[in-house]
């Protein structure tokens, strides 16, 4: 029997080799992997030495070769195979232990050159790999070194069986379709056409970060995946660091991410309180414990199991001041040491840091359908073309907290109505079926709070009934996208109400 090893992750390979050798295997190597082995006492033939070829173009041709890729893919049940093999002097190899260049790691670096990069995309790997698993009936394919112990263990009881074969020529074909994700995922770095960017097929590279309880509900099974990127994006829920509390479920997860999304489109110092994916306050202000205080007193019901996510390093008096109140999740950049004492306090409060790092921007999302999934771009922060669509201008007060929902209302579920003071949320109508009812339930969720208020619409009004209901809760200011066929209505509402109103020519719907 014999084994063909050669990996970039050296992890644990000198072991296997042992465990092979000492079961009977002969061993072929390459390079660095081979040399390896040697110091750890393990004969190993070198591949040139199969082949009678040397490794020529600085190691980027090695393994290309029949008597390697013969000996691999032979069927051994396969009379005429057998007799070709005899016929060129090929015999069989049965495991084969790759791992690919880190690619990954190299472009990680955003100096690197292309050169640089090109140099560590691997192809006689992924050939191995594909080749084994290909014959996995006859062939042992291992790409992960966690997989050692169990084949070796297999072995020595007498062979893998089938049902392992399939599952490990299965992780091999996963490993370099990952793999050649992040390349192709590289190339397009440098591209801003829409071509480019939504190209004919696509393919996204994940990989596991820690399974979960359940999912949505209990019955459900479910696992965190995290995306697999040529340039590694930590500044995310995906990649967060938990410092106490129970483990993360499904729930917890999608509202983090809410949660976090919803904060760190801000500069200043922000808050939010995040139930159901969906804001139930959410402040700015140059004091982070101020920014808390207002985002909880949008709506302090709700807040109640709700996650909490903060921009800037959670200190001390920021922890006293939510420490009273039962969440479930709290998430911050950083924690001051104080502040991680106070809230680990609850045994059970899930406390999450985000890597402060600089990272990439996503730029794409997706939302998976049945039998597919939907991709767009990311809705960004954009002003656009501001313009006064009534007779009254925004005072200086009403255009910062205008500013302030506009960016607010883009984390809201459609039909979003949002009212805010001081920059801070007063209260939200979401997902509803018409935009007059959100109205009507973020005048109530603000009560008499709502007077000298201003109010952002995430799309038109299709009607001046909105504009009517928003003046009689008091509002002073309202900011919207316009473009409804109804807008001089709408307007003269406005007028009418002495409102000031802003179209955006912008719509930020969240479904």
């Amino acid at each position: 029997m014999r084994a063909l090893l050669s990996v970039s992750d050296k992890q644990g390979i000198s072991k296997l080799g042992l465990g092979l050798m000492d079961l009977g295997w002969e061993i072929i190597s390459t390079g660095g992997t081979r040399r390896n082995l040697v110091e750890s006492g393990i004969n190993a033939t070198g591949i040139s030495d199969i082949t009678g070829f040397p490794e020529i173009m600085d190691g980027r041709v090695k393994t290309l070769h029949p008597l390697i890729h013969g000996g691999i893919l032979a069927r051994r049940d396969n009379e005429e195979d057998r007799k070709q093999m005899e016929q060129h002097g090929i015999e069989t190899i049965d495991l084969v232990a790759v791992n690919l260049y880190p690619f990954r790691n190299t472009v990680s670096d955003r100096t690197v050159s292309l050169d640089t990069a090109l140099e560590e995309i691997d192809i006689g790997g992924p050939t191995l790999l594909r080749a084994a698993a290909k014959n996995f009936p006859s062939m042992i394919v291992i790409t992960d070194p966690a997989d050692y112990d169990e084949v070796l263990n297999l072995l020595k009881k007498g062979d893998v069986p089938l049902t392992k074969r399939r599952q490990l020529a299965q992780k091999a074909f996963q490993h370099v379709a990952s793999y050649d994700s992040v390349i192709s995922q590289y190339l397009l770095t440098d591209h801003d056409d829409a071509n480019v960017s939504f190209p004919n097929e696509k393919t996204i590279a994940l990989e596991k970060s820690r399974d979960l309880r359940y999912g949505e509900n209990p019955h459900q099974k479910a696992a965190l995946y995290r995306t697999v990127k040529p340039q590694f994006t930590s500044k995310s829920i995906a990649n967060a660091e938990q410092h106490g509390g129970r483990d993360l479920s499904f729930n917890n997860i999608l509202d983090a991410d809410s949660a976090w999304s919803a904060v760190n489109g801000f500069s200043d110092p922000a808050v939010a309180i995040i139930k159901h994916t969906n804001p139930c306050g959410l402040s700015t202000h140059e004091d982070l414990p101020t920014a808390y205080r207002g985002a909880f007193s949008g709506d302090p019901v709700s807040a109640y199991g709700g996650i909490v996510a903060a921009n800037k390093t959670i200190d001390q008096a920021t922890a006293e001041a939510m420490s009273d109140v039962f969440y479930e999740i709290v998430i911050a950049p950083k924690f001051e040491p104080a502040a991680l004492e106070i809230l680990r306090k609850k045994t059970n409060l899930r406390i999450l840091s985000i890597n402060e790092e600089e990272s990439d921007q996503e730029l794409l999302e997706y939302r998976e359908i049945s039998g597919g999934f939907l991709v767009q771009t990311v809705d960004s922060d954009i002003e656009g073309e501001w313009k006064t669509a009534t007779k009254r201008e925004p005072t200086e007060e009403e255009m910062t907290d205008l500013k302030f929902a506009w960016k607010a209302v883009r984390f809201v579920k459609s039909n979003a109505i949002l009212l805010a003071k001081n920059k801070t949320i007063l209260g939200i109508g979401a997902g509803q079926p018409n935009r007059v009812t959100s109205v009507g339930i973020a005048l109530d969720r603000a009560g008499n709070a709502s007077r000298e208020s201003v109010l952002a619409s995430d799309a038109f009004f299709p009607f001046a009934d909105g504009i009517e209901s928003a003046a009689k809760g008091g509002i002073t200011a309202i900011i919207q996208p316009g473009g409804s066929i109804r807008d001089e209505e709408c307007i003269k509402a406005a007028d009418d109400a002495n409102i000031a109103m802003i179209f955006t020519g912008v719509r930020h719907f969240r479904h």
